[in-house]
């Protein structure tokens, strides 16, 4: 009898040792998709992948359901973000730059400024202006950076401004080619981004008040327009990024480099985010640079980068590369086409027609292509499996540069002027 209700214990301690970690495991996986998040550019963790699931895996001939449309963005490139139940995103109107917040059926909560608009006399570029930078919500206050080197935080409520930095004035900038086009990245209290000005290349800030924790001035080049990642790895939490000549991982706790290599292409363009992963680092560019795979070597409290691969394939132009399960999938810029490369050795796996920008979701590719086409794939290396295609409705003039978004089952489309909702849940 003693042994029985031992055993009886015993099993219901087991039980509810399982149903403890089922429900914490529950909670963890499906914190993005219950609460409908996707707080920055990108993603939490700068994946671009979404956890959500129970979407759909092949859509009808005519695409998902268009649940809403939104006019009234201005020009620009920036994605979305969203939090708390809001849509956070910006645009040009009227040679000024907005900051707007809507709430998940489309309507207008606030609207509010953010500098002046970049403008340009390069003939070939005129159709480029309006806004870059994706905001980003982190404790009930949006950040945004505006064209022009104004970094602005803002209440996530009311819109209400609670303070400012003027990059140009503060850290000696000056405006990109094409204007500032980062999305910042928040840990903690510390907001991280790069001025590329002469009294700071990239800077650390205090979030609350936008003062400064450190400022970096070893990095060499000029803003190479991509967003910083943070990566733990050889001792250090660092934060890696990329100015227009090179790659760089900084202590991102005293801003001390940590390593540099040098990436420059034709133009002093270097626009995709780095990814980081298992003490690798991958890079990418247009202009006939090609990508790299870099091995992160910890020794005596150094890190020293070593380059394990080379190629001209998948040079990312700025539609971003996504790394799942050893694989990355992205486009080519003059190698044109939609590309997947195996990670650690860079050997094409298979490549289809296209260029463009991506997000991940749910085993699946959401592929959008410069000219409108968006189009679902299976995340898999063995071939190019495409589920569904439609063609994304215009907002205005210029290519489909804002990349796309997959958050509480829905895909989000920005296009100039116009954000479109679509229903994708399964």
């Amino acid at each position: 009898m003693t042994n029985a209700c031992s055993t009886i214990r015993e099993i219901r301690f087991i039980t509810g040792i399982f149903c403890c970690l089922v429900i914490a495991l529950f909670v963890k996986a499906g914190v993005a998709q219950t609460n409908g998040e996707w707080p920055c550019f990108h993603g939490t963790s700068r994946t671009n992948k979404s956890a959500e699931t129970g979407l759909l895996k092949q859509w009808p001939a005519s695409g998902p359901k268009l649940l809403w449309t939104v006019s009234g963005l201005g020009e620009g490139y920036s994605s979305v973000s969203i939090a708390e139940g809001k849509i956070f995103t910006a645009g040009k109107q009227d040679n000024q730059t907005y900051v707007f917040s809507y709430d998940l059926n489309g309507k207008l909560l606030w609207k509010t400024p953010n500098g002046g608009a970049w403008s340009t006399n390069m003939s070939h570029a005129r159709s480029y202006t309006g806004s870059r930078s994706t905001p980003t919500y982190d404790g009930d206050a949006v950040y945004h950076l505006g064209e022009t080197g104004r970094l602005a935080a803002f209440e996530s409520g009311a819109g209400k401004e609670m303070w400012a930095v003027d990059f140009l004035k503060t850290f000696g900038a000056e405006i990109p080619e094409y204007g500032f086009a980062e999305s910042v990245f928040i840990d903690g209290d510390r907001l991280y981004c790069s001025p590329a000005g002469e009294k700071g290349f990239m800077v650390c800030l205090n979030k609350r008040n936008g003062s400064l924790i450190w400022a970096n001035t070893d990095i060499s080049g000029v803003a190479g327009y991509c967003s910083p990642v943070l990566a733990r790895h050889g001792g250090y939490l660092q934060v890696i990024s990329m100015s227009s000549d090179c790659a760089y991982g900084l202590d991102a706790e005293t801003g001390k480099l940590l390593w540099k290599v040098a990436y420059e292409g034709s133009r002093s363009l270097n626009n995709t985010d780095p990814i980081f992963h298992d003490g690798h680092v991958f890079v990418t560019s247009g202009y006939g640079k090609g990508s790299m795979l870099l091995k992160l070597r910890a020794s005596g409290g150094r890190i020293v980068p070593e380059t394990v691969w080379q190629s001209k394939l998948m040079d990312n132009h700025h539609g971003g590369v996504i790394l799942h399960d050893g694989y990355l999938y992205g486009a080519g810029s003059e190698s044109r086409g939609w590309f997947c490369l195996e990670f650690l050795t860079g050997k094409e796996m298979w490549k289809s027609r296209g260029k463009g920008s991506l997000v991940f979701a749910d085993t699946m590719l959401y592929l959008l292509e410069e000219s409108g086409g968006m189009k679902l794939v299976s995340a898999t290396p063995e071939r190019y499996d495409e589920r569904g295609a439609f063609e994304a409705p215009e907002g205005g003039r210029g290519m489909h540069w804002a990349h796309p978004v997959v958050c509480g089952g829905r895909l989000y489309i920005r296009h100039a002027d116009k954000l479109f909702a679509y229903d994708i849940k399964g």
